[in-house]
């Protein structure tokens, strides 16, 4: 047998070797679990109330995409909220504790968070809000919080972020994700619970934790304690504030905002004599959020000398490293103003670090972390079926356009010459043209198909830069404007800082308040209009400025515009806030003056 013939037996073996169909093609993919852990799965007592569940099944099951039974979700659900119930507004956390920002439906990114900052059993953690929407894990994230809330009540503290609520989940991607994955009474049982969660913490007497930040309408510590957050936030206010207020874009660098000079059970603000006197120079009408303020350095070494507290940490912004350090204050050379953000990669385009603060013997450590291998979700919780529907229906067009171009444009138009018959020939000619409306027609729907599969694309690209309701109003719209920022995110950065810059430029849009369904025109300029606006950066390199009072407010006083917000909800009553008396606090020195990017020592 000569070696050609032995190289052809060797071939016709290996064809007629069969496939396997009963094995994972793909054996690097984990299989998804086959079944739903139901409550005798998770808990060991499911007839006791009491009983917690296993959190090392649970996690492992949701990390695999497995699902629970909707009554074992209920359940996790209903647990985490009753304990949550019975906190106070405003919780007082004692050190050691771990701080977190936003998690935004990142599960995979969360376990690595937990990874960094040590084993919740014995860490204790605080988290300040923002755990679903604009990721495609939400739901996850939420029984898996719940059910270390369940087992770590006394030393595992969620706040309450802006997007735990009805208006935003029902914008963005949660509650469609509870839809796909579970039912709508799972989402509603989310939203009661979200409900329960306090609203801010005192840490170690020391620092206030937040989602937002502040409010002109919150003087004391107090003041937040008497707020009642059992309910939907509200569209003003307090608590909206709380929720959606960030630093003024140029914090620390203000004209005309107070100086303070902070000492202890010093009650208020000492004033130069150059110095503004109305409060507008505390807070500024925030454009960029479409609701509450900006507030000032001067409004938080304020707040900071009244409530003798050392700083404010808060969460709500997206940072390029996970976290921002503001400008010190002017007595305790300690920062007045400490961002975190840990959500890393951030709606997977983002490219940014996240990061943690963990206090531990008046030790500010920060530790960040990257982001962590996930599985795929089409965007939008997209079905695979009706995302491809457009490359196949454009290949199909292009096969009928191939079948009806058989005949070239100077065929159908000669005439031929045997056909002496002047009816013959119009019915001929009658044929002839309806070949050609047949290939127009087509032609149209080719060019239709063409348009949807270059949207699927961008959508892909786009991620969570397309809140979920927006899609349908794309492709009618605005494809061309979706292909501008799209392509804009395809173009290789110079570096990660400028991808984010550009990233966060034109997810900018998604950082509003979302306009009510129904009453668009009120709430601000439709999605295609947003996303217009967004694709227009590529025309520019300067960052967008957010947008400074006009000159009507400039001379208005902080109660004045107070005042002005409220008229303008029409049927919300004011009450009037009793203030308590200013406790007094001994605040810490910074020891080590040099900026940092890891730690920062304190000394009492």
């Amino acid at each position: 047998m000569t070696s050609t013939e032995k190289s052809n037996d060797a071939k016709s073996a290996s064809s007629t070797t069969k496939t396997n169909t009963k094995e994972r093609i793909c054996n690097t993919v984990p299989e998804p679990p086959a079944r739903r852990l139901d409550i005798q799965d998770l808990f060991s007592n499911p007839s006791d109330s009491k009983s917690k569940p296993d959190l090392e099944k649970l996690k492992q099951h949701l990390l695999l995409e497995g699902r629970v039974t909707e009554q074992a979700a209920l359940r996790i659900i209903q647990s985490g909220a009753a304990i949550l119930r019975e906190e106070p507004t405003l919780l007082t956390v004692d050190a050691p504790v771990t701080i977190c920002g936003d998690i935004h439906g990142q599960l995979y990114d969360l376990m690595k968070l937990f990874e960094v900052g040590g084993s919740p059993s014995d860490t204790p953690y605080l988290f300040l809000g923002d755990y679903v929407d604009r990721g495609y894990f939400g739901i996850e994230c939420v029984l898996y919080l719940f059910s270390l809330k369940i087992h770590y009540s006394k030393t595992f503290f969620l706040l309450r972020g802006n997007h735990e609520c009805r208006h935003l989940t029902d914008y963005f991607t949660f509650k469609q994700e509870c839809q796909v994955k579970y039912t709508e009474t799972i989402y509603d049982a989310c939203m009661e619970a979200f409900d329960c969660l306090p609203l801010a913490a005192i840490m170690n007497n020391q620092f206030l934790c937040v989602h937002g930040g502040l409010s002109p309408e919150v003087q004391t510590l107090d003041d937040i304690k008497q707020l009642d957050r059992f309910h939907e936030p509200p569209a003003h206010g307090a608590m909206c504030d709380l929720l959606w207020s960030d630093p003024a874009e140029d914090y620390g660098n203000e004209k005309g905002s107070l100086t303070l000079v902070a000492t202890r059970r010093m009650s208020a603000p000492a004033k130069t004599v150059t110095a503004s006197t109305n409060g507008s120079s505390l807070f500024l009408p925030n454009a960029t959020r479409g609701c509450s303020y900006f507030y000032t350095y001067a409004a938080v070494n304020e707040f900071l000398v009244r409530n003798q507290i050392l700083s404010v940490i808060r969460a709500h912004e997206a940072q390029d490293i996970g976290y921002r350090m503001y400008k010190k204050s002017p007595d305790t050379g300690f920062p007045s103003l400490i961002t975190l953000f840990s959500a890393p990669n951030y709606c997977d385009v983002y490219q940014n670090k996240a990061a943690i603060m963990k206090y531990e013997n008046n030790v500010v450590n920060i530790r960040q972390f990257n982001c962590s291998p996930h599985p795929y979700w089409l965007p939008n919780f997209m079905n695979v079926f009706s995302w491809s529907l457009p490359f196949v229906g454009e290949k199909i067009n292009d096969v009928l356009l191939k079948i009806l171009n058989i005949c070239t444009d100077e065929e159908l138009a000669e005439i031929d010459e045997h056909i002496d018959s002047l009816i013959e020939r119009n019915q001929m000619e009658q044929r002839k043209e309806q070949i050609r409306s047949k290939i127009r027609a087509v032609g149209k729907v080719a060019k239709t198909y063409q348009t949807l599969r270059e949207l699927s694309e961008n959508v892909v690209t786009l991620r969570g830069l397309t809140p979920s309701n927006s899609l349908n109003e794309l492709d009618k719209e605005i494809a061309s404007e979706a292909e501008a920022a799209a392509a804009i995110l395809r173009e290789k950065s110079s570096s990660t800082k400028e991808r984010f810059s550009q990233v966060k430029i034109l997810d900018q849009v998604n950082e509003r308040m979302p306009p009510p369904k129904n009453a668009n025109s009120v709430g601000g300029p439709s999605v295609a209009e947003r996303i217009k606006r967004a694709s227009n950066v590529n025309q520019s390199s300067q960052p967008v400025k957010r947008e400074t009072p006009s000159a009507v407010l400039a001379g208005v006083s902080q109660q004045g515009i107070v005042r002005m917000r409220r008229e303008s909800y029409a049927g919300v009553p004011t009450s009037a806030v009793r203030r308590s008396p200013t406790p007094v606090v001994d605040i810490p020195k910074l020891v080590d003056g040099k900026s940092t990017t890891t730690t920062t020592t304190t000394k009492q």
